[in-house]
């Protein structure tokens, strides 16, 4: 048994954003929803929250909320001006800034609090509080810019927690492995020229943001070579993205050699995603799990970001948490089946291992 900890925050769960219809903002000839708003909404991970308590698995687990990031935590990312901007429209009924990020009154607190939730993971990691952790956090962070929220993201969350263990001196070197079905462009930004901070970001490509993601973009001055991006095309599957775990993500880990790993970890390249066309399953993201904390001896960090689809993130997330805490419990994935059987034909897998490969001569990894 590890001792995992699960750090969340019923008040994560009273972000809104409604004045979008999925992706496009009501007006003209965009009816506004019934239930209103983004696909970045609560249920996924309230219903997640519910499946623990349900299962069992919370009494395989520490369950722990954390304070909210301060104004000094937040400034070591965002610059005042946009943290004072955020928080005026906050106290005054909400609004929108930079991209697909409405909110409304009070989403400032919430917001901090969501990395707050990231910095106790993270710190607890660090001191042996916990071998590994999960912060349920929301809304999201790897999107988002130091002045410019993006893509539902409204503070960078996981960027946040690593200057806050730097500063503190709980830590020197950093990975971050982002398997979010969308590129991790914030997380990439915000350290693009450092080499004290690894970004990895496996997603589909040009699927959001579509002008970044690229794998020629490696990083620059000091960052140079500390920067992987791995696109995949549509339709890759349980197999490729182990592949890509095995082929590209690791030999890069076990090269930096990390003193922490972070998962920014989006369920939403799940066969049964609204937002992607990827083929994984909830098997999926338990073995990469599993060969991360093989690689880590267990000391890990998962820090949600997206996934939208209300019946099957829960169980993506629990199969994660049953393998950081080594429960006994296993609960039945009711998609497996359907899932499994669904996976691309071997054809479809040359297709992408041959992408791999290219991938593989690109960075140089044998």
């Amino acid at each position: 048994m590890h001792k995992t900890g699960f750090i969340w925050d019923e008040k994560t769960f009273w972000h809104a954003g409604s004045n979008y219809a999925m992706l496009a903002p009501v007006g003209g000839f965009v009816q506004p929803f019934v239930s209103g708003g983004l696909p970045e909404a609560p249920e996924t991970k309230r219903r997640l929250k519910n499946l623990i308590d349900v299962s069992g698995i919370d009494e395989d687990l520490i369950l722990e909320s954390a304070q909210p990031a301060t104004m000094d935590d937040l400034l070591q990312v965002h610059p005042k001006a946009y943290l004072d901007e955020f928080k005026t429209l906050s106290d005054n009924r909400g609004g929108e800034l930079g991209l697909r990020t409405p909110f409304g009154p009070g989403a400032f607190e919430i917001a901090t609090l969501s990395a707050g939730l990231s910095i106790r993971a993270v710190e607890g990691v660090l001191t042996s509080v916990y071998d590994n952790a999960y912060a349920l956090s929301r809304p999201p962070g790897h999107h988002c810019l130091p002045d410019w929220p993006n893509g539902f993201c409204l503070l960078a969350n996981i960027a946040i927690a690593i200057e806050a263990a730097i500063k503190k001196g709980l830590v020197g070197k950093v990975a971050v492995v982002d398997w979010d079905v969308h590129h991790g462009n914030g997380t990439e930004a915000i350290f693009y020229d450092r080499n004290d901070v690894l970004t990895i970001s496996v997603h589909q490509d040009r699927c959001y943001p579509q002008d970044t993601g690229s794998a020629s973009n490696t990083g620059k001055d000091k960052g140079d070579g500390f920067n992987m991006n791995i696109p995949l095309v549509p339709g890759a599957g349980h197999n490729t993205y182990l592949e890509v775990m095995e082929r590209l993500i690791l030999p890069k880990l076990k090269d930096y050699n990390p003193d922490l790993v972070i998962i920014a970890n989006g369920f939403d390249a799940s066969a049964v995603d609204p937002l992607s066309r990827m083929m994984c399953t909830s098997e999926t993201f338990r073995m990469m799990t599993r060969r991360l904390m093989e690689l880590t001896n267990g000391k890990l960090v998962a820090v949600h970001e997206g996934g939208y689809s209300e019946l099957y993130v829960p169980f993506c997330g629990h199969a994660m948490l049953e393998e950081m805490s080594q429960s006994s419990l296993k609960i039945e994935d009711p998609l497996a089946q359907r899932l499994t059987g669904s996976q691309p034909d071997y054809a479809a897998e040359k297709f992408h291992s041959g992408r791999i490969s290219e991938l593989c001569e690109f960075f140089a990894i044998q």
